[in-house]
């Protein structure tokens, strides 16, 4: 008789350690990293539809340097600089640059962004988590930080509207 592994109690976790890096936590415990951070407290996360994929981009193409991040299993894959606009053509979203940043983005996989405002490393960190259709994440935006490792208080407002502009009240 196999006995069936207890469901972890996310919320009690992440309130332990709420700067836990999601995607090892998902591992960690046997869950999506959606339900991650579905189990995040509701004041530091927001949803928005999968719709809203194009329009977070090309927000997010005048915000000025941010850093992007890809986690895998092989590594983590981070980008400091500016995320070119891009528009929907042949099935991809594609990043209209010829250096620096670009590529293909299969904008169909999209489920869904989350909009994160949390604590990491004992500083206040803000990303959009592009989710997939499989309850993983395509790639964070992370809002830039300034010589003093504070968050850049103009992207941060940017940050924020695009919240309440695509993720409504909550």
């Amino acid at each position: 008789m196999q006995v069936a592994a207890a469901t972890p109690d996310l919320p009690s976790i992440l309130a332990a350690d709420p700067g836990a890096i999601v995607e090892t936590l998902a591992k960690e415990h046997g869950v999506t990293a959606h339900a991650v951070v579905e189990a995040l407290p509701a004041a530091m996360r927001r949803f928005a539809p999968a719709g809203a994929f194009s329009d977070a981009m090309k927000d997010i193409a005048g915000w000025g340097e941010v850093t992007l991040i890809v986690h895998t299993d092989d590594g983590i894959m981070e980008f400091t600089g500016t995320i070119p606009p891009g528009e929907v053509g042949r099935g991809y979203f594609n990043l209209m640059a010829r250096t620096g940043f670009h590529g293909h983005l299969r904008h169909e996989r999209c489920a869904g962004l989350a909009f994160m405002e949390r604590p990491f490393m004992g500083r206040l960190s803000a990303s959009v988590l592009f989710l997939n259709i499989d309850g993983g994440i395509m790639f964070k935006v992370f809002v830039g930080r300034d010589e003093k490792r504070e968050l850049l208080a103009d992207q941060l407002a940017k940050f924020r509207a695009l919240t309440e502009r695509l993720a409504g009240g909550g």
